[in-house]
């Protein structure tokens, strides 16, 4: 893909926009003619049943999976187009502009707390006592001051998830994408990370949240998207998504968290 083709969307664009994006895994088509677009500053929450393609999709838009068709844009300029990915060197700088936070933590669990933090800035070239005084502030802003030496295996489940934010964040990220952030904690542990993720929210920190905690999408949420089957059912403003759904099957997706 040379400059020219890179822009194009014209005006001020999204952080970021997904057009048309498929994504198959043999005969199985997991996403179907995606579209979506992510304001800088906004929280877009994505909610559905299991093996709706929510996940899926957030791994196609941060290249952990290659998607077989569509485009996906940072700020105007194509990471892929009509299919086709950018360069390497292009692809690289693009995975600069995100942080990803999964559902397992996935800490590197022989290194502290500190070194979780630092190790990718470091490795990207940038001052190493610079990183480590970034990683401070971050760590303490997730209420992790005085854990810098601990291990992993030292933390609780909650500890472990501010830890992981506090790593994506010290890269700098234009966006951060939560792939389902709290499935693996308890009710007590959940409300600890989502208070941070509301907190970065009112920090304007640009947000795709993949969750089931529908009280918190519809509370942190500029915008809520629904998907089932591997297409987005409907999408919109949280209050109208949550309150006056227009879709049967969004109606009944909701039925049941109102038990």
């Amino acid at each position: 893909m040379d400059d020219k083709e890179k822009i194009t969307t014209g005006g001020t664009p999204s952080i970021l926009e997904i057009r048309a994006l498929q994504k198959s895994f043999g005969p199985l088509s997991v996403l179907k003619d995606i579209s979506l677009s992510v304001d800088r500053g906004n929280v877009v929450s994505i909610i559905g049943p299991s093996g709706s393609g929510k996940s899926t999709l957030l791994r196609c838009a941060s290249f952990l999976e290659t998607a077989d068709g569509g485009d996906i844009l940072f700020d105007g300029q194509y990471a892929m187009h009509d299919g086709v990915y950018a360069s390497k060197a292009e692809l690289k700088r693009f995975k600069t502009l995100f942080g990803l936070v999964f559902q397992n933590f996935n800490l590197f669990p022989h290194y502290s707390v500190l070194r979780n933090v630092t190790e990718a800035p470091i490795l990207h070239g940038e001052d190493k006592e610079e990183v480590h005084e970034r990683a401070l502030g971050i760590l303490k802003k997730m209420g992790l001051e005085g854990k810098e030496k601990s291990y992993p295996f030292q933390l609780s489940g909650g500890q472990q998830q501010r830890v992981a934010i506090a790593r994506a964040l010290a890269m700098r990220p234009e966006v951060l994408y939560f792939d389902e952030p709290t499935s693996a904690l308890d009710p007590e542990l959940t409300g600890e990370v989502l208070k941070v993720i509301r907190q970065l929210a009112e920090e304007k920190m640009t947000m795709v949240v993949v969750t089931h905690e529908m009280p918190f999408a519809k509370a942190v949420s500029n915008r809520v998207i629904f998907m089932d089957g591997g297409v987005i059912v409907e999408q919109g403003d949280p209050r109208e998504v949550f309150d006056n759904p227009k879709e049967e099957r969004t109606k009944q997706f909701l039925r049941v968290f109102e038990r």
